[in-house]
Parts: C-alpha cells; sequence; structure tokens
C-alpha cells in the first residue's frame, strides 16, 4: 500500500440520455457555452434536451435552440468570468449542482451528440469517494471495512482514469456505483478521510481492484476471463451464501435466443465445450438452424 498527496478530479459519467434537467440547489450557478451564459438561480430547474438533432434549453425566462453547441458548463457564477477551474470542495459540504434532482460535488460537464447527451462530473477524487463508499457497501457496516473500500475505490478511480477519452468512470456498476451526496453519511466521509491518498500497488503500478457483491461460490481467475493472469486476482472460495443473489435463474425464450443468435437462425442446442476452475463456461458450441457458433465463456 502506498499513500499520494495529490487530489487530481476524476470524470464520471452520470447519466447519458436525450434530456437533462438541471438546478442550483444552493448557491447561483451559471451554465455556459462559449461566450453565451444563463444565470441560474437556486433551485430553478434548467431542461436540456436534443430535438431534430440539435440542443434546446429550457427555462422559465423561455426556450431557445441552440443547434451549434456541442458542450456546456454547469459550475459556479463566480468562475464563470474566466476558464474552467478545478474545484477543491471538502467532504463536509453540500452539493453544488444537482442533475435529475440528485446533488452532486465539483462541476458538471454536458457533451453533445448527434443522438445523447453526455453529463460528465468532473469532481476531486477525495470528494468523489465518501458517495462510491457509500453507494457499494452499507453505511453501517464496520469502520474498518468502510476503509477497505475506500482504499479499493481510490485506487479503482486512479487506475481507470483516461486522458484522451471523454471521461474516467461510470457512476454504474460497469464502473464504481456513485449516487451523489445524498448517500454519504459521517461513517464514510471518515472512512475516505482517515485513508486519504491511501492505494494499493502491485510492483510500479496500481493494482487492479476490482470488487463485487457476490461471485455465486468462488471468484475467477482473471486469466480465464481476460488476455491476462494476475497474480493477486485469482479463484477463491467466497463466502456470500447469505447475499439474495448468491443463486439465481435466467429463463430464455425463443424470441430471446431467436434475437440473440440471429446469424444462425436462432439456438436449438448449446453445448458446454470446457470450464473454469471454478465450474463456469470457458467456451460452448450454439447450434442453430443456419449453423454454429463457438463461444467463450465472456462472450
Amino acid at each position: 500500500m502506498r499513500a499520494q498527496q495529490a487530489n487530481p478530479l476524476v470524470r464520471v459519467l452520470l447519466l447519458e440520455t436525450d434530456k437533462l434537467t438541471l438546478a442550483a440547489p444552493q448557491q447561483p450557478l451559471v451554465l455556459r457555452a462559449g461566450s453565451q451564459r444563463w444565470s441560474l438561480a437556486p433551485l430553478e430547474p434548467v431542461v436540456l434536451q436534443l430535438a431534430d438533432g440539435s440542443l434546446v434549453l429550457e427555462r422559465a425566462a423561455g426556450v431557445e435552440r441552440l443547434p451549434a453547441v456541442r458542450e456546456l458548463w454547469l459550475e459556479p457564477a463566480a468562475q464563470s468570468a474566466g476558464p474552467p477551474l478545478d474545484l477543491q470542495p471538502s467532504p463536509q459540504e453540500g452539493a453544488d449542482f444537482q442533475l435529475q434532482q440528485r446533488g452532486y460535488r465539483g462541476r458538471l460537464q454536458v457533451l453533445v451528440g448527434s443522438s445523447a447527451l453526455q453529463a460528465v462530473n468532473h469532481v476531486p477524487l477525495e470528494a468523489y469517494l465518501p458517495s462510491v463508499v457509500a453507494s457499494e457497501m452499507p453505511a453501517s457496516w464496520p469502520q474498518a471495512a468502510l476503509r477497505a473500500q475506500a482504499v479499493a475505490a481510490r485506487t479503482y478511480a486512479l487506475r481507470q482514469r483516461k486522458p484522451a477519452a471523454a471521461f474516467d468512470v461510470s457512476a454504474t456498476v460497469s464502473s464504481q456505483v456513485y449516487k451523489g451526496v445524498e448517500v454519504e453519511t459521517p461513517s464514510t466521509r471518515q472512512a475516505v478521510v482517515s485513508t486519504r491518498g491511501q492505494v494499493l500497488m502491485f510492483g510500479p503500478g496500481l493494482a487492479n481492484t476490482v470488487f463485487h457483491s457476490s461471485a455465486g461460490g468462488s471468484t475467477e481467475n482473471s486469466g480465464d476471463l481476460w488476455s491476462q493472469q494476475l497474480p493477486y486476482l485469482v479463484s477463491v472460495p467466497d463466502f456470500d451464501q447469505h447475499s439474495p443473489v448468491h443463486a439465481w435463474q435466467l429463463r430464455l425464450e425463443p424470441e430471446q435466443l431467436q434475437k440473440a443468435f440471429g446469424e444462425i437462425g436462432g439456438a436449438q442446442r448449446i453445448d458446454v465445450l470446457a470450464t473454469t476452475g471454478s465450474g463456469r463456461v470457458r467456451q460452448a458450441r450454439v447450434t442453430g438452424p443456419a449453423g454454429t457458433l463457438v463461444l467463450t465463456g465472456a462472450q
């Protein structure tokens, strides 16, 4: 484990949709697109949506169509006169902005595409983590468990930073869950503060600290899922029998199989060709009216 002093920004994809509702929860905010600016009073809602391929802004003062806009920033009014600044809010402060009636810290960037709006939260790492810990683990759990989650989440977020991409992580289980300030508690904030800067290392780099709520009785060797076997991500028993998702079943109807395997006319038969050490499917053959497919377990 190593301690890092920096508190870099993390860019979190909060939502990808054709309609966003923004608001200033406490202090006035400014919505900025290049040289254009719109002031938001506290609790004043602003709606951004795509219509016929262009951006439409709706507020109490009226409706504007902004066909040339491809990026907007929602930020404090005090900094709107200059270039975007990197805010460094303390974990004890409230929300800086609201998106879909949920509060977040930091700034919001809206990227305008041809078919969707991407809402990206630019937030300092240590201000982001209290919500992640509370979103991924019950806040009532022992402080030692919350601290371990904080270290894992911090390491994961730093390892996922992608300067050339539009965002680093998402706010869902595809990265790590991030539900905003409302889910934070004193215990999750304390877990982050008490481990500030601490990360897990493997050799000279950050460890790949992926985590889950339930592994169905056993984790998987990383080499059976990914192209590289990591020595610290190996199959071990996972004693999670009390989890409500420890065991589950999924029933697929014929029309679902038809859609999934349309290139071979659907699935008449599925044969497991190989399994991993944990018993999961490594390779399977799907036979349909128009041919066969050999797929990996990940596929």
